[in-house]
């Protein structure tokens, strides 16, 4: 039991970024800043859309999609929170839904493809 105390005492040292990643919850409208690293150059690039899936696990592997449309094509992003290429994440708006996946959503467009955000 004290082997497992340690690693995850260990793990929480790591991944000091948990603060501010555990705000949103499925449904929520985010903000997503993420480096970019291109030949020579360093750059943060953001990617604002809806949370249609939260995926919690033991230690660092906690993951979570984000889904926009561009240009009336939908795009989807899967980010690992211990990621070190996450800058920051930003809560835009809060949502109203009642699943915990919102895989819903990818046939629809327009405005049946929104989520209804608190008030």
């Amino acid at each position: 039991m004290l082997y497992y105390n340690t690693i995850k005492l260990v793990e929480n040292i790591c991944n000091k970024k948990d603060f501010f990643l555990l705000k949103f919850n499925v449904g929520d409208t985010i903000n997503v800043y993420i480096k970019i690293k291109e030949i020579n150059k360093e750059r943060i690039q953001q990617f604002e859309g809806v949370v249609i899936r939260k995926k919690k696990s033991e230690g660092n592997s906690e993951m979570f999609t984000v889904r926009k449309i561009s240009n009336n094509i939908g795009v989807e992003k899967i980010f690992s929170t211990s990621s070190p290429n996450i800058v920051k994440v930003e809560l835009k708006k809060k949502g109203f839904v009642r699943r915990a996946r919102l895989y819903y959503l990818r046939g629809k467009y327009g405005k049946s493809a929104k989520v209804k955000h608190k008030k």
